[in-house]
């Protein structure tokens, strides 16, 4: 019995160790094939037809593309010719323009206002009366005054006469003299008041400011007007120690209005502070206006313009055709139909040119407008330009 049990059992081992393994082979292949199925499937390797077609498609993308490339429209563009011409750089510094002569016009004396002889923005010779106060009063003491300034003086020539002869003592004599020059000092001063009843100006020059009415009452100080003179018309600047070691009086320099670019005139400096302001550093400056125009007011924000250096034969570059970059300027110049990038190398710059110390030449044609969506080689289409 343990002979026949044991026979079976070492036949079934067999079979299993020989069964199994091959099973997990079996599985494996079947495992890898449908993995290589589905990244077929997905890839799109195993769809001829979509092959084909994605194929067609990027070919025929290509070939638009190259297409669009040889057939591009030139970029339109504005062009300047650079000039050579004179070219200055400024010393610049703002200010107002104040009027060197403006006075406040107070009254002398006590009195109401009888009449208002001019307005604001009147122009008024020197002398000229600006207002009148009643006269009643002061009239009445000047009256009073020439009447005992009159008498004194007959008194004074019958005592003169009386005392040539010695028929008058020293001391009566004395005391009539003293009463005429009395009489005559109260007739100065009555005139005197009568006189200031009269507000008349001071020079000659325009009324900027009325601070009275007719009617009313003024005391002693009371201010009437403010008359300014608008010839000249000066402007304190203040400039750095260095800058104004080379300035000298006299010499001219250029002035702007900032609320009108457009009007400019001239001015020459009149005055160099002979002392260093210790705290700023600075020199102060004084600027007069030359014949400014009527737009120039007292008041009105300048700038000045110091000219510091100027180059006559410079080549000019309009300012708009440069392109400012950190490691340095660059302009397009035209060359036929196609716009080429140089480097350029910047000098003086005024207004709206700049010095090309480098890069360009006298009559070249650089592009001013439409250089944004340039690069060196593009092909550009030349503008008419603007009348």
């Amino acid at each position: 019995m343990e002979v026949q049990m044991e026979a079976p059992m070492e036949s079934s081992f067999e079979w299993k160790r020989v069964l199994i393994p091959s099973a997990i082979v079996a599985l494996v292949l079947a495992l890898a094939g449908g993995g290589y199925y589905m990244y077929s499937k997905k890839s799109g390797g195993g769809d001829g037809k979509a092959n084909a077609a994605a194929a067609a498609t990027n070919s025929k993308e290509k070939g638009k593309n190259g297409k669009d490339d040889k057939e591009k429209a030139p970029v339109p563009v504005n062009v300047a010719s650079i000039a050579s011409a004179p070219i200055s750089s400024y010393i610049s510094s703002t200010a107002n323009v104040v009027a060197e002569n403006e006075v406040k016009i107070v009254a002398e004396s006590e009195g109401r206002i009888e009449r208002l002889l001019v307005e604001e923005g009147d122009y008024v010779s020197q002398g000229a009366t600006l207002a009148t106060l009643v006269r009643g009063d002061a009239q009445m003491l000047r009256e009073k005054a020439r009447v005992r300034a009159s008498n004194a003086r007959i008194a004074f020539n019958r005592a003169k006469d009386l005392n040539t002869r010695d028929l008058m003592s020293k001391g009566d004599y004395e005391k009539i003299v003293m009463e005429k020059e009395v009489a005559e000092a109260e007739l100065g001063e009555a005139e005197w008041r009568l006189a200031k009843t009269t507000i008349r100006a001071p020079f000659a020059g325009r009324v900027t400011e009325r601070m009275v009415n007719a009617g009313q009452h003024l005391r002693p100080g009371d201010t009437l007007f403010t008359l300014t003179d608008y010839d000249p018309l000066i402007a304190r600047i203040f400039l750095p120690e260095r800058d104004v070691i080379a300035l000298k009086t006299g010499r001219e320099v250029r002035m702007t209005l900032r609320a009108a670019n457009e009007i400019t005139f001239q001015g020459r400096i009149r005055q160099i502070s002979p002392v260093v302001d210790t705290a700023t550093g600075t020199v102060k400056v004084t600027v007069e206006a030359v014949k400014p125009p009527d737009a120039v007011r007292p008041g009105a924000f300048v700038s000045v313009d110091i000219v510091r250096d100027t180059k006559l034969n410079a080549i000019r570059v309009p300012r708009e055709a440069v392109i400012r970059e950190l490691r340095g300027a660059q302009v397009f110049v035209v060359e036929g139909t196609v716009a080429k990038r140089r480097a350029m190398t910047l000098g003086l710059e005024e207004g709206d040119y700049i010095e090309a110390l480098s890069g360009v030449e006298a009559c070249d044609k650089v592009i001013v407008a439409g250089q944004g969506a340039l690069r060196d080689g593009s092909v550009v289409k030349i503008l008419p330009a603007k009348s």
